[in-house]
Parts: C-alpha cells; sequence; structure tokens
C-alpha cells in the first residue's frame, strides 16, 4: 500500500512540476499556478493530508530547484494542502476540502509568505500583499479541483486504493 501511495503521490508532483511550466497567469508580483491547488484538493482527498503536505513541498522544491518557482510556494501550498486534508479527513466532504484549500492558501498561507518575503528575500511589502494573489490561484485550482470532483468519483477511487 506504500508503494502504491509513493507511486501516486509521485505521480501528482510530475504533474505539479509540468503543470506549473504550461499553466499559469502573472498577478501582480506573483504567478498564480492553479495546477498546484487542484493537486492539493484532489491528493488530500485521495491520500490524506501528510501525503498532500509531501506532494505540496516536493512540487515548491523541485520548481525551485528548476528556476520556475520562489520560496513563498512553499507556504501557500502546505498549509492548503493540510488543511484541506484535515477538513476532509475530519468531515469526508469534498467541499470542506476546497475549502480547507482556499483558506490555507490564499489567507494563512499569504500572510506566512510576508514574513519570507521581508526577511528571506528582502522584499518590502505590506503584511497582506499576498493574499489577493494567492486567493486568485487557490479558487482557480479550486474551481478546477471542483469540476474534476464532480466527473470523478475519488472516493470509490480511494478506497480502491487503499484496498489493494
Amino acid at each position: 500500500m506504500k508503494i502504491k501511495n509513493m507511486t501516486i503521490s509521485a505521480m501528482f508532483v510530475a504533474i505539479g512540476v509540468l503543470g506549473s511550466q504550461i499553466i499559469y497567469i502573472p498577478v501582480g508580483a506573483s504567478k498564480c499556478f492553479p495546477v498546484q491547488h487542484t493537486i492539493n484538493i484532489i491528493s488530500a482527498i485521495s491520500l490524506g493530508p501528510v501525503y498532500s503536505v509531501g506532494i505540496a513541498f516536493s512540487i515548491s522544491l523541485l520548481r525551485n530547484v528548476l528556476g520556475t518557482g520562489s520560496l513563498l510556494a512553499f507556504p501557500g501550498s502546505m498549509i492548503g494542502a493540510l488543511i484541506a486534508g484535515l477538513l476532509f479527513r475530519i468531515t469526508s466532504k469534498k467541499e470542506m476540502a476546497i475549502l480547507g484549500e482556499v483558506f490555507g492558501t490564499g489567507i494563512l498561507g499569504g500572510i506566512m509568505a510576508f514574513p519570507i518575503a521581508k526577511f528571506i528575500l528582502g522584499k518590502d511589502v505590506a503584511a497582506l500583499f499576498y493574499v489577493v494573489p494567492f486567493l486568485i490561484s487557490t479558487i482557480g485550482g479550486s474551481g478546477i479541483a471542483y469540476a474534476m470532483l464532480k466527473v470523478l468519483d475519488l472516493g470509490k477511487i480511494s478506497k480502491k486504493i487503499s484496498q489493494k
């Protein structure tokens, strides 16, 4: 089972890294990567909070190593993935995973980006400067995930993964 979950995680990481090369929206000083948020929600539902945070971290790390991301990718993606996974685990409602991703990435991740931008990157910006672009990005990705969840039945897929 661990090998299967790790393989699926690797697939999500690959999609996230490649997807960020293809689909991004420049918003102010940052770039919005809706694929990351779609993966956060789908991995949170299908694999749980631990794997979804690991996937978010891996995508952010690889994007930074490849020169296509910034340090600001870490707080938003990881916090959103964690809250999405925890809310889904508690409620078993896909909508709660989506709300967790939007709140975790858009609000908390945007706020947590400020100390990274100020003290590590040396950018002198307002504390809430990143909330709006993070919200735009996560709402876009969450909309894509919502549409995919309507088409796919991830509950059945998740049960099949855990049974084998």
